[in-house]
């Protein structure tokens, strides 16, 4: 017999409300573009920070965010065909190099 009720558990899937989250914008002279990412598999998807610092951490202390709600963010992504939402992630490529690259498209090392 089980001594735990898991009525009450949430289905994976179903997760709760984001809330207010800090969106990372494109500054444009009409003004903030969203900026849309992919996933590992190619998939657009919203990308959305429940703090800022977490936002500074993975995107660096110079991208410009504004605070959206969950909904507003789904809101204006849906016309776009993105229904996929990223909170918090923190996996990101690594920062882009300006110097000379091999032949694998890797930064070249120093001998």
């Amino acid at each position: 017999m089980c001594l735990f009720s898991y009525a009450e558990d949430p289905d994976p899937d179903e997760q709760a409300p984001a809330g207010l989250l800090f969106v990372p914008v494109r500054p444009e002279a009409a003004g903030p573009v969203l900026r849309v990412f992919r996933t590992p598999l190619g998939e657009r998807t919203a990308v959305g920070f429940s703090r800022r610092d977490l936002l500074t951490a993975t995107l660096g202390a110079g991208q410009p965010a504004i605070p959206l709600a969950e909904p507003a963010l789904r809101a204006l992504t849906e016309p776009l065909g993105i229904d996929r939402l990223v909170v918090d992630p923190v996996l990101t490529a690594p920062a882009v190099t300006t110097g000379p690259v091999n032949a694998a498209g890797m930064p070249a090392r120093a001998l």
